[in-house]
């Protein structure tokens, strides 16, 4: 998939076949949707950045929330009387002591790809078991078509798979190559009418890009854009958010609007952007290129951005391997949900995107460090001016794992400094308003779609319980347990429950183990 899209960041290069993976099976997990159900005596943390509150019960018909009922006070018994009632062929969940938060929001979920040998049904089920309800497809990789066929048996529920929003690579699929504004404009349209909910750009000529946006924008459409060295020194993030677009992703573009000493990064003299160690390693120098955080250039263009309500997606985590390799290579949940095509695509390697590490170290990882401290200071100053921040994970590359990477970018926005309703903010109703459905998801309130996140922990206290295999803590006995994980993804009022999701994908990576043996750290026997 990658292979592809850095072909679109060179230059347009028309698109006739696109390696796909294999798409999800019909859904065989899940109970409902109800007549009615009811969950009730919860703790409810709605998403708005309200506290949270409870006990509440949350009653559902099919798959939209009709009434939310505060039904007591905590340490206090709770009166029937005060209760929903629950109908004839309804049914109900016992929720007391437990968290409920909206579907969470992957505002950067790549469904897979071939290079890394990851099914759809083994994406999808880690995203679902870790409380994502909706993604944001950025680029397609799979091809427009299959992402459309799967985000419509998504929205019926035939697959077991979250809402999914259709982001078309710039230039994908195009008959002939795009090389001028009335070339983008056709392209933008002929996009709209194959059912695209936005565009993913990587950069192109000014003036295509500016065409390209303007004409998006005028149909209605959302789009997003990794900045890419090959173009971001005639077109960063100010030049795009003046056009139209609507977000950006990660941070590339950003430093580069940032310059008051230059107006190129400081490339070594023998740099090469297809070395990848050259690429990141590089990327790890730019913000300290850029204008010091609060002087008169930093606030001069973050104001800008907030007047133009531009969204931050800043993907943190698919960045931490490079300020801490050895954590991320070894986080806990590799051994157990990574499958082996995938650990093979991690390791180091000329040829596989983001597997930079030909000779990474100290050196690289505290310059990374330093970029990481800067970057993030940008970033919650944004939000806390009033900016859209928005929590997307570009899983699975350079060490990081659908689902599990994703809630890692929720801990490493609230170590940028955010409050942790912030967080849950920035995963749900934020997203939500990037893609432009909070009509209808990223919130608990009556009349929005039955999106929900059902966990018998406090995730405020510690976000770490919403991982897959819970956190570490001791019991009254002094034995170390595990506690958290979600316990029930709920989507359009259909219960999943989270751990027989994480099972699936255990028994996946077993048989794949079976053919090719356990993973084994990179350079050893």
């Amino acid at each position: 998939m990658r292979k592809i899209l850095s072909v679109l960041v060179v230059s347009f290069i028309t698109l006739t076949t696109i390696a796909q993976i294999k798409k999800a099976p019909p859904r065989s997990e899940g109970a409902g949707p109800y007549t009615q159900l009811i969950l009730r005596g919860a703790t409810l943390i709605n998403g708005t950045g309200a506290p949270p509150i409870g006990p509440v019960d949350i009653v559902i018909e099919k798959n939209r929330i009709v009434q939310i009922t505060t039904v007591g006070y905590p340490g206090v018994p709770i009166s029937d009387a005060r209760r929903p009632k629950l109908k004839e062929g309804g049914k109900e969940v016992n929720c007391e002591g437990k968290y409920i938060l909206p579907g969470l929001i992957d505002m950067h979920g790549h469904i897979g790809g071939v290079e890394q040998g990851t099914p759809a049904e083994y994406v999808f089920k880690l995203w679902m078991a870790h409380g994502i309800t909706t993604i944001m497809d950025p680029s397609c990789g799979n091809g427009l078509d299959w992402v459309l066929d799967q985000k419509k048996k998504s929205a019926e529920n035939s697959i077991t798979a979250p809402r999914i929003y259709a982001y078309t690579a710039f230039g994908q699929g195009a008959k002939q190559p795009i090389v001028t504004p009335e070339d983008a404009i056709a392209w933008v349209r002929e996009n709209k009418e194959k059912g695209a909910d936005g565009i993913k750009f990587f950069g192109a000529p000014p003036q295509i890009m500016d065409a390209a946006i303007r004409e998006n924008k005028k149909l209605g459409l959302r789009s997003t854009c990794h900045h890419a060295q090959m173009d971001v020194a005639r077109w960063n993030v100010l030049n795009s958010a003046r056009a139209g677009m609507t977000s950006m992703e990660h941070w590339y573009g950003l430093p580069e609007a940032l310059f008051t000493d230059k107006t190129i990064q400081n490339y070594p003299l023998d740099y090469n952007y297809l070395n990848e160690q050259d690429r990141f390693g590089e990327a790890g120098k730019l913000w300290k290129q850029a204008a010091p955080p609060y002087s008169e250039k930093w606030n001069e263009v973050m104001n800008e951005l907030l007047k133009l309500d531009y969204t931050l997606d800043p993907t943190f985590d698919t960045y931490e391997a490079s300020r801490d390799l050895e954590r991320a290579r070894t986080q806990e949940w590799h051994a157990i949900y990574t499958l082996p095509s995938l650990w093979k695509f991690y390791e180091p390697s000329r040829v596989s995107h983001g597997s930079y590490w030909f000779n990474w170290g100290t050196e690289q990882e505290v310059a990374w460090k330093e970029n990481f401290r800067l970057w993030m200071t940008f970033i919650n100053e944004y939000k806390n001016r009033g900016g859209r921040v928005t929590a997307g994970s570009d899983n699975a590359f350079i060490y990081q794992l659908y689902g599990f990477g994703y809630i890692r970018e929720l801990e490493l926005l609230r170590e940028a400094g955010f409050h942790p309703l912030e967080v849950i903010r920035s995963a749900t109703m934020y997203g939500a308003q990037s893609l432009g459905a909070d009509k209808e998801i990223g919130t608990v309130e009556v009349g929005k779609l039955a999106d929900l996140v059902v966990i018998d922990e406090n995730p405020l206290q510690n976000l770490q319980v919403l991982y897959g295999v819970g956190a570490l803590k001791l019991d009254k006995d002094n034995k170390p347990i595990r506690a958290g994980g979600v316990l029930y993804t709920i989507k359009d009022g259909i219960i999943y429950e989270a751990k027989k999701l994480l099972e699936d994908v255990k028994k996946m990576v077993d048989a794949e183990k079976a053919k090719s043996g356990p993973l084994k750290q990179p350079g050893t026997n």
